[in-house]
């Protein structure tokens, strides 16, 4: 769980990330999934964009993807959200206590 202080730091830091993944009208399918494990091993924040065309709402899509990930949904604004998961190797972003 995320501290407020901890979820602002996270904010700022994705703030200017692009947006690497989008979820269409298919929903959550299993390789929109597998890309989100991926790029969260790689990067540990990520930022993705519900498609107008989807069933889901952002904040929906935020949390069903959490929690297939074991992922902390950092913010969810309009149709993007961000999410971070630390990395169990090698963590790079250090988080305020």
């Amino acid at each position: 769980m995320l501290t407020s202080k901890q979820r602002a730091y996270l904010r700022s830091l994705a703030n200017p990330l692009p947006t690497i993944g989008q979820i269409g009208k298919d929903g959550i399918t299993e390789s929109v999934i597998q890309s989100a494990a991926d790029a969260l091993a790689a990067r540990e924040i990520i930022k993705l964009r519900v498609l107008e065309t989807s069933l889901m709402t952002a904040r929906e899509a935020c949390q069903v993807l959490c929690e297939e990930l074991g992922a902390e949904p950092v913010q969810c604004i309009g149709t993007r959200f961000v999410i971070y998961k630390r990395s169990d190797e090698k963590p790079t972003i250090v988080l305020p206590k």
